[in-house]
């Protein structure tokens, strides 16, 4: 079982997610003292009689005012099981683009839902981002359950429909769990409730701490983002000529047969350095610096990979975007394509389909693509691109989508139709035989 769980919480706004994160660093004691300190001050010039915790995860002032979470806030904290990464996204729906940033790298997503509310319009759409986005593990928190006095038919409807949600977006019913939770008062956060003794189901810190995540499949093919070349040229390293950066996915030894894209040059390594020192292997995640046999043409951008099983090499491919810009996205627009460490001019030259992640259904052909809207695409770069399908490697099959006049982000773009089971023609809701042709992934 991994150390490390990276999560990512989501829900509409007001459902409690910055008080859900704070009440999860508050009851594990993860906060400084100064820090609560601060946090109790400015509860009490708010005139609150109990602190809130909120504040805790709402580090910019304009969130602390307006009392909503606007960007991506990041918290660590840690138990004796198990250290977290977490990242708390927005709950607006113009900052579904932060949400997607949050999700990107998560393990683990927890859906926020008031309880008096239920599963409402940006539920689903959340639910539909981290599908997208390969999160393989999700927990819907149904939040203020004393709100509706720990009622258990309320939390069973409202389980029942998400998870029927979670099973179309290709979700198994062992990777969805639903706790009843109030962020405010703490019950089952960290501490089991005797208010619901109808939930037999672990605590959201329980799940947490045992819930089994994994990286990428041990068997992945090697991928290694060349970041920098390293030539110090001293009287020490006359002839050192190393390639730093960070395994993307798969394992690598001394000895191994690699392929340079895009030049498709073979070669064998012939040592790995590391802060630690020289190893044997090196694994996804390990930050490393490969010496290779010949004395070849590397720069920062180029991709090494195994040699017996490189990733396609490819100056035209289908993708699924979620478009982020402020600007509709059209047929023909002119944008760069950044893949790893290599940005390239490219062009989109085709709008496939637009999915509804409310129906999920999609609509072909559509005549753009709007601020938060995801849809599928054909990108034509310039250079060819070694690319995987997203759904085998999360880094090598993503890539951003940038405006070249600015700099701006544009869109998150994934190789390949991750959501390709949901992809179909917009159904006549009202025919029971249509929905027969929307089947739930595996």
């Amino acid at each position: 079982m991994s150390q490390l769980l990276r999560l990512a919480t989501a829900g509409s706004v007001d459902d409690g997610k910055s008080t859900l994160v704070g009440r999860l660093l508050y009851d594990t004691k993860s906060v400084l003292a100064d820090t609560l300190d601060a946090v109790h001050r400015a509860s009490a010039d708010r005139g609150l009689s109990t602190p809130d915790l909120s504040l805790l995860v709402d580090g910019l002032r304009s969130e602390r005012e307006q009392g909503i979470t606007i960007d991506v806030a990041y918290r660590y904290f840690a138990t004796p099981k198990r250290s977290f990464v977490l990242a708390d996204t927005p709950g607006h729906v113009q900052y579904t683009r932060n949400t997607v940033t949050g999700a990107s790298t998560a393990q683990l997503g927890v859906l926020l839902v008031d309880a008096r509310n239920g599963v409402v319009e940006q539920t689903r759409r959340h639910a539909a981002v981290l599908a997208l986005l390969g999160v393989p593990q999700l927990v819907l928190a149904v939040n203020k359950i004393d709100l509706v006095g720990y009622d258990e038919p309320t939390y069973r409807r409202i389980a029942k429909e998400f998870s029927a949600h979670a099973a179309e977006l290709g979700y198994p019913e062992s990777n969805v769990v639903t706790i009843p939770v109030s962020a405010l008062v703490g019950d089952n956060v960290v501490d089991r409730s005797d208010k619901t003794p109808w939930y037999e189901g672990p605590t959201l810190l329980e799940h947490l701490e045992t819930v089994p995540v994994h990286a990428d499949a041990e068997d992945a093919p090697f991928r290694f983002p060349v970041q920098y070349v390293i030539r110090p040229r001293t009287a020490d390293f006359p002839d050192y000529r190393g390639y730093a950066g960070q395994i993307a996915a798969g394992q690598v030894s001394v000895g191994d047969e690699v392929v340079v894209l895009p030049s498709g040059i073979s070669t064998t390594v012939t040592g790995i350095d590391s802060p630690h020192g020289p190893k044997q292997t090196a694994e996804s995640g390990e930050s490393v610096t490969l010496l290779l046999a010949n004395d070849l043409d590397i720069a920062r951008g180029d991709l090494i990979a195994a040699a017996a099983a490189p990733p396609r090499l490819s100056d035209e491919f289908d993708a699924t975007l979620c478009w982020l810009g402020d600007k509709p996205l059209r047929p023909g627009a002119r944008v760069l394509v950044k893949h790893g460490a290599r940005t390239v001019q490219a062009l989109v030259t085709e709008l496939r389909s637009r999915f509804d992640e409310q129906t999920l259904s999609s609509v072909d052909e559509p005549d753009s693509l709007s601020l938060n809207d995801i849809g599928r695409v054909v990108v034509r770069s310039a250079e060819p691109l070694p690319i995987d399908d997203y759904a085998d490697s999360r880094r090598t099959g993503a890539f951003l989508v940038i405006d070249p006049a600015d700099g701006s982000t544009l869109a998150g773009g994934l190789v390949g139709a991750p959501l390709s089971q949901l992809d179909q023609p917009e159904l006549d809701q009202a025919d029971p035989a249509a929905q027969d042709l929307v089947s739930p992934g595996p």
